[in-house]
């Protein structure tokens, strides 16, 4: 029975153009349909991933979002901390000059006493120095055009007793430090160049330092002192 079918469809196919035809489209459609689902599943995988991509997408456009919130208050956090930081500074501008004109005026005042007790004390020993050198003190002022005394031209200043052709130069200060030794001997030197004559020597203070003392020594400078 189904030889005898197998065999009336194949004489079909041979001696019937229309049935051949007819045959020949089911096949066909059948293979369109085979494919059709192929490209089915084909899109449907497609959709998938699409459908994952654009989640993902999602999820980063949110993340994104997330981020670019962060960054617009870490940009307004940094916008106060430059607003603070510009107030702090002028503040500390303003402190500065204050300390700066501060300092200034203690300085200023601090050289203004120094010199007013060192001219203090100098008329206090006035009277100790003319009993010690037997004369009376007088300033020997000169302009010192070549600044041999300080690196400069300036006005130079001493204490001078003559006493029977006895010129003596006298340093009277409340403190003595070699600085003001080597400053004395120059002083002496220049004395020397514009009298013609050299002088003596002598330094009057309640407080001469060691290393004063020893260049004092080795210069021959008579050293007063309360301190020996």
């Amino acid at each position: 029975m189904k030889a005898d079918l197998k065999a009336e469809i194949i004489k079909l196919l041979k001696e019937d153009e229309e049935f051949r035809y007819t045959v020949a489209g089911i096949l066909g459609y059948d293979e369109i349909l085979k494919r059709m689902d192929k490209h089915t599943e084909a899109i449907e995988k497609l959709q998938r991933q699409v459908a994952e991509l654009q989640k993902q997408v999602a999820e980063h456009s949110k993340a994104i979002h997330e981020l670019q919130k962060q960054v617009k208050e870490l940009q307004e956090q940094v916008r106060e901390l430059q607003k603070q930081v510009t107030y702090h500074g002028r503040l500390i501008d303003g402190l500065q000059r204050e300390v700066e004109r501060n300092t200034r005026a203690i300085t200023a005042l601090g050289a203004r006493w120094g010199l007013m007790a060192e001219e203090a004390f100098r008329n206090g020993v006035k009277g100790i120095v003319e009993e010690i050198f037997g004369g009376k003190v007088e300033r020997w002022e000169w302009f010192d055009e070549v600044g041999e005394v300080y690196g400069h031209p300036s006005m130079v200043e001493i204490d001078l007793v003559i006493r029977d052709g006895r010129h003596v130069l006298v340093e009277v200060k409340s403190s003595v430090s070699s600085g003001d030794v080597l400053e004395f001997l120059r002083i002496a030197s220049l004395y020397e160049k514009v009298t013609g004559v050299k002088p003596e020597l002598a330094i009057v203070s309640p407080y001469v330092d060691a290393r004063a003392r020893k260049l004092s020594e080795k210069a021959k400078i008579k050293v007063y002192t309360t301190l020996g």
